[in-house]
């Protein structure tokens, strides 16, 4: 687990050191005195940019500021390109603008004397599911002689200006220092003996093994979930009718043994290919971006939650969702007057009809999950094949065997009790995506409260069930005992009721905390606990971190990091995680879209370009690119007192035990090197 936990954040550091947002831009003369900056911008699958009007206590926003202007000045605000969406984020409570895929800004610049010359720079920020950008800036220059004579730039004088979007700072006035090395920006705020703590530390990162490719073990991580559906799925009660006509259409074909395990394994393949192929079907239809959607989407969150509610009271024995008995009894009749592999890819496809109404959910939670993490068309059929592959295989071998395949095919009270119990689960689910839409729409019906409320009604509910405490009417009457494995069932789903009750005064409830609304919907919440680091300056925290014999976490956040938030909430709320921060620890948070001015510009040069740093953001943003070769966030790394780093570096994980091991390896390491120094 530490192998694998180590290879993803150093795979993830190491892309993060390449721009997953790629910036031109072109100039357009709109008019004898008009010029129209436009930034052209391309975000990696994944990645989003952040608009102009973000508004609130949201992300940061793209701005447009000058480091020079002598004969020009910004005409309005920067405006966003076509393409700008529209979505609604539960960490931020707010409607966010972004761009994906394609993102577009438009500054107009006013020329007002004859010779003209302009500096400036777009920042913008960009976050994927995972990480976040700081902000960062693309320069544009304007240079010319073909402005305005006296008499125009008088005329244009009279008409009345519309506020830029950030004040212009006069070309006289501007300060840059003559720096380009780390100790010179080291020095702006430190007494000389700090230049050591920038050194970089790229070098002492390669001494842990990253071999192996993350992309691969998060694709691996969609074929096991895949997998998992199949279970799931094959246990339904919906899949159980298949077993009868599996049995009577092979058992016809067990004349020769080669040929019924060719044949049972071509039913398998058929199985698989059907699946897939209704995933990448699916997929294409709607693109993977519109899956995704289905996690931040209003409209289609209440379809979904109205679906699963559907299904749960179906499961729960109010009605029966079946597809048109036609369709199932045209193609198993197809099947029977067909003969060669036709019969056989008939009869898996009568597999797919018949069991749509326990798979239909699965596979649309499925395909929904796998396609929020990116990876376009790939993902989705890993996922699907894993899902396939886990439904296909039991029928396979039974298909070999359909004698023994007749012995299992006996239903019995048992299979209500499944879809009973897989009622109660989608309805509980159904209340996640009901969530999305009541925060899109603010209609305050479902905060975490209310949210833990439900599940705790439903779980108790679930439990009591698995007891023969509550019945439903079509509920078999001779069996009303309760078997030793409903028992512990029932037990794990009371207990797991009881354990959401102190959520309800605000107690964070991590095992549910993915479900649940943020705890920013809580109306009373008792928990005061929080982990707020004592220092955001990197000098003065390693400063004390020396005069204390403590080693540093350095946190690498931002105040638009959604996934810094998750983080802090998750896994920093943690009680041994929290005593090691505040206790064994120096925590240094540096805000990498912190807009403090530094005293002054700093020109550094970064990979043969020239690179000013105008905010303390900015140059916390430089000291993690250049010190550790990442830039994005969360990041968390562990130094000793003369800047080094002794431990791998973290990134976005909310596994606790691992981030307490963590922890406790770095503070080992620290006090070994201590006592050896002694």
């Amino acid at each position: 687990m530490k192998r694998l936990t180590l290879i993803f954040t150093l795979a993830l550091c190491a892309l993060a050191a390449v721009a997953q947002v790629h910036f031109t831009v072109s100039y357009k003369r709109v008019s004898p005195t008009e010029i129209d900056i436009i930034f052209n911008g391309t975000a990696d699958k994944g990645w989003h940019v952040y608009g102009c009007h973000v508004g609130g206590d949201g992300p940061n926003p793209a701005i447009f500021g000058t480091d020079k202007l002598k004969g020009a000045k910004p005409k309005g605000a920067l405006k966003d390109g076509p393409g700008i969406k529209k979505a609604y984020d539960e960490m931020f409570g707010q409607e966010i603008q972004f761009f994906e895929g394609k993102a577009q800004f438009v500054q107009r610049i006013e020329l007002t004397e004859k010779n003209y010359e302009m500096e400036g720079y777009l920042q913008f920020s960009a976050c994927n599911d995972e990480n976040c950008l700081p902000p960062t800036d693309v320069s544009c220059k304007l240079k010319g002689t073909d402005g305005p004579d006296k008499s125009a730039a008088a005329a244009t004088a009279e008409e009345p200006e519309a506020p830029a979007e950030e004040p212009v700072q006069p070309a006289d006035t501007a300060q840059t220092a003559p720096a380009d090395s780390l100790a010179a920006a080291a020095l702006i705020q430190g007494d000389g003996d700090t230049a050591g703590w920038w050194e970089s530390s790229i070098s002492e990162l390669k001494q842990y093994d990253i071999a192996e490719n993350a992309a691969g073990q998060s694709l691996w991580m969609i074929f096991l979930l895949g997998i998992l559906g199949g279970l799931v799925a094959l246990i339904t009660p919906c899949v159980w009718p298949i077993i009868p006509m599996t049995v009577s259409f092979f058992l016809k074909r067990s004349g020769d043994k080669a040929k019924g395990i060719r044949d049972a394994v071509i039913y398998g393949i058929s199985i698989v290919v059907i699946y897939v192929a209704l995933g990448l079907i699916v997929t294409a239809l709607f693109g993977a971006s519109a899956l995704n959607d289905l996690s931040t989407n209003a409209v289609f969150n209440i379809l979904f939650f109205l679906m699963l509610v559907a299904f749960g009271a179906s499961f729960l024995g109010g009605f029966e969702i079946t597809l048109p008995s036609s369709w199932s009894n045209a193609v198993d009749g197809k099947a029977e007057k067909a003969s060669g592999l036709m019969a056989i890819f008939l009869m898996a496809f009568t597999l797919t009809l018949v069991s749509f109404s326990c798979t239909g959910p699965i596979i649309g939670f499925l395909l929904v999950e796998v396609s929020t993490g990116g990876g376009g068309m790939l993902a989705p059929t890993i996922g699907m094949f894993g899902f396939a592959l886990a439904l296909a295989l039991p029928f396979t071998l039974f298909a070999m065997f359909p004698a023994l395949l007749s012995k299992t095919s006996r239903g019995g009270s048992w299979m209500n009790t499944v879809k009973v119990t897989l009622g109660f689960i989608e309805l509980a689910f159904a209340l996640k995506f009901f969530s999305v839409a009541d925060l899109a729409y603010g209609w305050h019906l479902l905060d975490r409260e209310t949210f833990l409320a439900l599940w705790i009604a439903l779980f108790g509910c679930l439990g009591l069930y698995l007891w023969g405490i509550v019945k439903f009417p079509h509920d078999d009457e001779d069996e009303r005992h309760t078997t030793v494995t409903k028992f512990f069932i029932g037990l794990a789903s009371i207990a797991f009721a009881i354990y959401m009750v102190p959520g309800l005064w605000g107690a964070p409830c991590k095992a549910c905390s993915a479900f649940a609304p943020p705890m920013s919907t809580q109306d009373f919440n008792l928990d005061q606990n929080k982990v707020e680091a004592p220092f955001r300056d990197y000098e003065q925290g390693m400063a004390y971190a020396r005069q204390t014999g403590k080693p540093v976490m350095l946190d690498f956040t931002g105040h638009g990091c959604v996934n810094c938030r998750k983080m802090e909430l998750a896994v920093w709320h943690d009680a041994a995680v929290r005593d090691m921060l505040m206790k064994d620890y120096v925590l240094i948070s540096l805000y990498v879209d912190e807009k403090t001015p530094l005293p002054q510009t700093l020109t550094v040069t970064e990979q043969g370009n020239e690179v000013r740093l105008r905010t303390i953001g900015d140059r916390w943003s430089y000291l993690q690119r250049s010190k550790f070769g990442c830039n994005a966030q969360p990041y968390y790394f562990i130094l000793d007192n003369d800047g080094h780093v002794i431990a791998p570096p973290r990134s976005y994980n909310e596994d606790v035990p691992a981030y307490t091991k963590w922890l406790k390896e770095g503070l080992e390491t620290y006090r070994n090197a201590q006592a050896e120094a002694q």
